[in-house]
């Protein structure tokens, strides 16, 4: 109706993963709404979560990557909005800094676009190629894990809460976990740079707002995997395998010679999930840590599947401290 003013157009680049010859690339074309993460206000945190939750993808549009050896790839969003790009490249290590990190830039490539486009259409992505120092990788939920979330709390009225009425910086991490998780990506040497991927339930629609809680509390920097909101909102059939499930036999694919830490909580079905993996992996899975959450019967739920799992050493822990006095006697850190 031209009564509203249209919002500029933007690309939003997920931190992924690659090998020296696979690169791939995912992230989302979408309305720039001009979402502020770090507002303190109670009306702002609500407006910017609905706007979160309710964004509005650029569908079917044609999109390019430039890599630093100028090399371009080409590729289109899908119906939502995403995108995600594989293409076999030969020797990518060569364009990573010293952490493993390839930075590549996206842009918009189709010309009938008459919208304004942020950032004169030059938008930063990266993806992380693990260092050869590396022993092994670290899988780890998000929620309850390394953030105070709530996902055991009666309707989940706490995670609602937080994810509205709290914005990234004001959230809190779990104690201490920062520090395990930087013991963990120096490794036994001290330099290891083992890969840390961040691997959660909730929907894409929360990565910036993960990422800068990541960011603020000083946590490793990884490729944060998470999954759509359509995905978030549907019923899975029976058969079908929990997308987080899904994203660490990924991992383990794409890195068949790294082995892994798995670390989740309590609360819901890391357990199951780990478990399962470790039995069709037992020579991949270092170990799996599991962080207690205040709920009796979910506790004793996964005790009793401890008790019964005995291939991979498999921890229920009340704090960092165990987990990081557990994790140097097995020397997976200095």
């Amino acid at each position: 109706m031209g009564i509203f003013k249209k919002d500029p157009l933007q690309i939003i680049a997920f931190q992924s993963y690659g090998s020296n010859t696979h690169f791939y690339a995912r992230g989302r074309a979408l309305e720039d709404e001009s979402i502020d993460l770090e507002s303190q206000k109670i009306w702002n945190l609500a407006i910017n979560a609905f706007k979160r939750l309710e964004s509005d993808e650029i569908a079917n549009t044609a999109i390019k990557v430039k890599l630093p050896n100028n090399k371009i790839i080409k590729a289109k969003t899908d119906n939502d909005g995403y995108y995600i790009i594989e293409e076999t490249i030969e020797n990518l290590k060569s364009l990573t800094n010293t952490e493993g990190w390839l930075s590549f830039e996206l842009s918009y490539d189709d010309v009938t676009i008459k919208r304004k486009i942020t950032n004169n259409n030059r938008f930063p992505g990266e993806l992380l190629i693990p260092s050869s120092k590396a022993e092994f990788g670290v899988a780890s939920d998000i929620d309850d894990t390394i953030l105070h979330t709530g996902v055991v709390s009666t309707l989940k009225w706490r995670v609602i809460y937080n994810s509205i009425f709290k914005n990234a910086k004001s959230r809190l991490p779990l104690e201490g976990a920062a520090e395990f998780y930087h013991m963990l990506h120096r490794g036994v040497s001290g330099e290891n740079a083992n890969p840390i991927f961040y691997v959660s339930h909730s929907p894409w629609n929360l990565y910036r707002y993960l990422e800068l809680f990541l960011r603020q509390h000083k946590f490793p920097k990884g490729p944060i995997l998470l999954r759509s909101f359509k995905e978030f909102r549907s019923r899975k059939t029976s058969d079908e395998k929990p997308q987080k499930q899904k994203e660490i036999l990924n991992l383990l694919k794409t890195y068949p010679d790294l082995p892994f830490i798995l670390i989740g909580d309590s609360g819901e079905h890391d357990a199951d999930i780990y478990i399962e993996i470790a039995k069709q992996f037992p020579e991949r899975i270092k170990a799996i840590y599991l962080r207690s959450v205040k709920h009796k019967k979910r506790m004793l739920r996964v005790k009793g599947l401890l008790e019964k799992y005995k291939t991979t050493p498999a921890l229920l822990v009340e704090s960092s401290k165990q987990a990081i006095e557990h994790a140097r006697e097995n020397r997976f850190i200095k």
